[in-house]
């Protein structure tokens, strides 16, 4: 069967089973971010680094918080007018103007901050505030291309997307570092350009064409919207808030420190992409679920999700208890201590357990309980970090931990409640569920 081709089963499910792509594509991103921090520092040294951690942390906490829910009710739409074998380029030509919109919205909200952005985020460098605004512009469409490809059934594309996303801002960066350039700027947008590096490579190969199509209304792109919007705004605002808050809360002297900081929180997150690449594999058996509306086979299939999602975070604590120093030592030259490590990954073991029960949620038409799930955890971590500690790793540490097990809390009493109301699962919340990553990078 060819890539976008519907199904030929009863249940109409439009997913392909062909998601190993996905999970190769998450594999390539997630590499490419590793890299990329030890390359970059190699060629700009920890504390010239600086700009570009504010950089990376400050797009990944603003991107996918607005650009993801264009992403998922695209997809939605697109999928649901796939099964009545209905074009979707109305859809798509409906969404493009809220897509500008919202980045418009970034724009001038980077626009209005710039001197507050360049001097006190990115050490004086303006080219770094210029490359931030180039990223809103950049992320958007590489969304829509990302929307339009699992809308359509096309995970080929969907995961060529993500790895060429990483792939070419890494090269990039070897590149720039094998010419010996030392200078910040083009390190900065090798981070903004990359997304459109991925973009063209899927219109290339056709990936993103959508055909003719009955007419498309707002409603018909809109039903979730809002809610999607403040939950994924809030939910990767909190998975990024670490080191954006040691970035502000710390002072001139200490650029190597929040280096060193953003270095443990993209190491702590090894467990977070191992999880997303479990989703990848997950997918068909869900989208068949949720195509017969079967809760019971949904409950099993969710309850074992969690087993290998408790399993992986604790790991990953016990891991960076006992091996993280040498690790970081080895990967990028060290700078933290043993509970650092530990407190940065059970925050994120927490914090995708959380995720996981989200998508449940979401699944179950729950998306305004996620919605306020993800704001209070963003509450929980500035009053733990206003008031928990003095310590500057500590109380950033701190209120990582209460953010996400406030997350974790709400979504898991919002879950038990949707299912005992009797809540139905369908195709459509199904990949608003599983494509709510508010993770990137």
């Amino acid at each position: 069967m060819s890539e976008g081709q519907p199904s030929q089963q009863p249940s109409r499910v439009p997913l392909p089973e062909g998601t190993v792509p996905v999970g190769i594509g998450l594999f390539v991103a997630g590499i490419s971010s590793y890299a990329f921090f030890k390359v970059g520092q190699e060629a700009l040294g920890k504390e010239h680094f600086k700009p570009i951690v504010a950089l990376w942390f400050t797009t990944f906490a603003l991107v996918p918080g607005f650009f993801m829910p264009v992403e998922q009710e695209l997809g939605r739409a697109l999928a649901h007018r796939r099964a009545l074998g209905q074009g979707g380029l109305p859809v798509v030509r409906r969404m493009i103007p809220l897509a500008g919109v919202l980045a418009a919205i970034l724009v001038v909200g980077a626009l209005a901050a710039s001197s507050w952005l360049t001097n006190d985020m990115f050490e004086g460098y303006g080219i770094v505030t210029v490359a931030l605004i180039i990223t809103f512009l950049a992320y958007g469409p590489m969304h829509m291309a990302r929307g339009i490809a699992s809308g359509s059934g096309r995970f080929v594309t969907y995961g060529i997307v993500m790895g060429v996303d990483g792939a070419a801002r890494i090269t990039g960066c070897v590149v720039l570092w094998q010419l010996g350039v030392t200078s910040v700027g083009p390190y900065a947008l090798a981070v903004a350009l990359s997304p459109l590096v991925a973009v063209f490579a899927a219109t290339l190969r056709g990936g993103v064409r959508t055909e003719e199509g009955p007419p498309a209304t707002f409603a018909e792109i809109t039903p979730n919207l809002g809610w999607l919007l403040l939950g994924s705004i809030m939910g990767a605002a909190l998975v990024n808030a670490g080191p954006l808050g040691v970035d502000m809360l710390a002072s001139a002297s200490d650029a190597a420190r929040v280096t060193a900081f953003g270095n443990g929180v993209l190491l702590s997150r090894v467990p977070l992409f191992l999880f997303q690449a479990v989703q990848a594999a997950l997918l068909p058996r869900l989208a068949r679920l949720a195509a017969r509306g079967d809760l019971a086979e949904f409950r099993s299939a969710f309850t074992m999700l969690m087993y290998v999602v408790a399993g992986v975070a604790v790991l990953g604590t016990l891991g960076s208890f006992a091996v993280g120093p040498p690790i970081l030592d080895m990967v990028y030259d060290g700078g933290l201590d043993r509970r650092t490590l530990t407190l940065l990954a059970l925050a994120s073991g927490v914090y995708m357990m959380a995720l996981a029960v989200a998508q449940a949620v979401i699944a179950l038409h729950g998306h305004r309980f996620v919605a306020i799930g993800w704001l209070m955890a963003m509450l929980s971590f500035l009053v733990v970090t206003a008031v928990s500690s003095n310590d500057l790793f500590l109380r950033v540490e701190l209120g990582l931990v209460a953010g996400s097990t406030m997350a974790l809390v709400i979504f898991a009493y919002a879950l038990r409640a949707r299912m005992q109301d009797g809540a139905t699962i369908d195709v459509e919340s199904m990949i608003d569920g599983i494509m709510d990553h508010p993770l990137e990078g």
